[in-house]
């Protein structure tokens, strides 16, 4: 069984399910780090030098094992020449926000 079908199976749970979709942001931006990172020629070790930090912190960061503060997050962004962009929406809600339109006073 490959890796697509043992995850279909295991979100059919639905405390797997939970736990899973809890923890998306954190891969999401990992994911990001690493494509960036890879996209720009940098290892973990010279991320980690313009960061003045350590490869370990870098590593942990992509794993998705760590979660950083957002000011960490923004020197990251800045290192890799990245645009930051944060987004707060009702749970619940299509991904594309619309206007909430409050009723006229009269």
């Amino acid at each position: 069984m490959n890796w697509k079908e043992h995850k279909k199976q295991l979100m059919r749970d639905p405390e797997f399910r939970e736990q899973y979709e809890a923890l998306e942001p954190e891969y999401k931006l990992a994911a990001a780090v690493i494509r960036l990172r890879l996209a720009r020629g940098l290892t973990q070790e010279q991320l980690a030098d313009l960061l003045n930090t350590r490869q370990e912190s870098i590593a942990r960061l992509e794993s998705g094992s760590s979660l950083p503060s957002l000011s960490t997050v923004r020197k990251v962004a800045d290192a890799l020449d990245a645009e930051l962009e944060i987004n707060l929406r009702p749970k619940n809600s299509p991904r594309t926000a619309k206007a909430v339109r409050r009723p006229r006073g009269d």
